[in-house]
């Protein structure tokens, strides 16, 4: 079972959009309510690639199992050497190295990139990946309280930061 992180191609979009579409139906990985549509997700994309941005992912079997970017973190000119990432692996491939690869690459990429700090929001209920992140360096630097509302609750943030 090999896993190969490649660059994005637009014909990934539908099977990346299965992904985040059911981390937003079923998951706070997103604080997102609604479905994307598949010119959604292709336009959120090609966005952050005309902004010279990184989207990878992840292959198993010549299927997209996961995929992983990142972006601006704020949009005020001083935060342009920090940016945020996500990454993403389809719910029946957690556990087998997926985010491990494209979180990694990620990191690469932005220390080429001479970016100074990578930032990560996650739910604070998501301890599996707060620890994740931990193991690639990342320090808690900031929880933020009922920042989001989804499944009739309120949710609270984790910051999470890697100088790079």
């Amino acid at each position: 079972m090999e896993i190969k992180i490649r660059d994005y191609q637009k014909q990934d979009c539908p099977a990346v959009l299965a992904i985040i579409n059911d981390a937003i139906l079923n998951s706070t990985a997103l604080y997102d309510y609604n479905v994307r549509t598949l010119t959604t997700q292709e336009t959120i994309f090609e966005e952050k690639i005309q902004k010279g941005f990184p989207i990878i992912v992840a292959e198993m079997n010549n299927e997209v199992v996961g995929f992983g970017y990142y972006s601006e973190f704020r949009f005020r000119e001083a935060y342009k050497l920090t940016v945020e990432h996500s990454v993403y692996a389809n719910k029946n491939c957690i556990g087998k190295g997926i985010g491990k690869l494209l979180l990694t690459e990620l990191i690469e990429r932005a220390k080429q990139q001479n970016l100074h700090t990578m930032i990560g929001v996650i739910d604070s209920e998501n301890r599996n990946s707060i620890d994740f992140h931990k193991r690639f360096g990342f320090e808690e630097v900031g929880f933020i309280k009922d920042s989001g509302f989804k499944f009739n609750r309120w949710l609270h943030s984790v910051f999470v930061q890697k100088m790079l």
